[in-house]
């Protein structure tokens, strides 16, 4: 059987470590060749694509920091002078911290809003303008914090609804240029983050394990698979929707 997405090219944001670091490796797997973006950790994007290309896909890490608009656009040419055009975005990049109502700050919510919110409105701009007559295929990753009303999480959790509300907008808006633009929301995944979050200490992640049907935190390889089937033909029939992957957790 051939590969899924022989010939495609993806840009994934954030993919130097966790989620979207096993959506670029699976998106190789599957055949696409894959800009690695990253903002810090070069030696992270570094592994990915060596990951990527020992195993025979093609792969190069790409730094730019999604808050800032020249660089979304330094991204964008750097990945369309190595591959020559684009079919698929992954908007995985992304930064969460919780703070109760009263400890909410200008800050807390700038440097939440800028990069979960405006980078990935603008990085959608530059793919839809990168994009060929064949359209592409937008892929945001939200989350279960944008309906599941976690204490504490107002700004974070604000930012994944405005990101369930601009996949919907923008899966109408593109679609006459067969674009589709679909989310994914997680449930509790086992990532770098959430450890140096201190999310996966004693209680907190029994308490959390025990209210998940399925039984167990996720992993990043639990969403990667979604993210290749709405990146691949196979759901060429699928926009403005948000898939929540979670273990059945609500």
């Amino acid at each position: 059987m051939g590969k899924k997405l022989e010939g495609k090219v993806a840009i994934v944001t954030g993919a130097s470590k966790g989620i979207g670091a096993s959506i670029a490796t699976h998106l190789a797997q599957e055949g696409a060749s894959v800009v690695v973006n990253y903002s810090s950790s070069k030696e992270g994007a570094d592994r990915v694509v060596n990951e990527i290309t020992k195993k025979g896909g093609k792969a190069i890490a790409v730094k730019a920091n999604l808050t800032n608009p020249t660089e979304i656009q330094k991204l964008f040419s750097e990945s369309k002078k190595a591959f020559g055009k684009l079919d698929i975005l992954v908007n995985n990049a992304g930064v969460y911290e919780f703070s109760p109502l009263e400890t909410v700050t200008v800050d807390h919510y700038r440097k939440m809003f800028d990069l979960n919110v405006l980078g990935l409105i603008l990085s959608s701009q530059e793919a839809a303008k990168q994009f060929g007559d064949k359209g592409g295929s937008i892929i945001n990753i939200s989350s279960i914090a944008s309906t599941a009303g976690l204490e504490n999480s107002s700004v974070y959790s604000g930012t994944k609804g405005a990101v369930d509300s601009i996949t919907k907008v923008l899966g109408k808006e593109l679609a006459a240029r067969k674009i589709r633009v679909n989310s994914i929301n997680p449930g509790f995944v086992e990532t770098e983050g959430v450890h140096s979050g201190g999310f996966f200490d004693g209680d907190f992640r029994k308490n959390t394990e025990a209210q998940i049907p399925l039984g167990r935190i996720g992993q990043p390889q639990d969403i990667a698979p979604a993210v290749v089937f709405l990146a691949s033909d196979d759901s060429s029939w699928i926009t403005g929707e948000s898939f929540i992957i979670s273990g059945g957790l609500r």
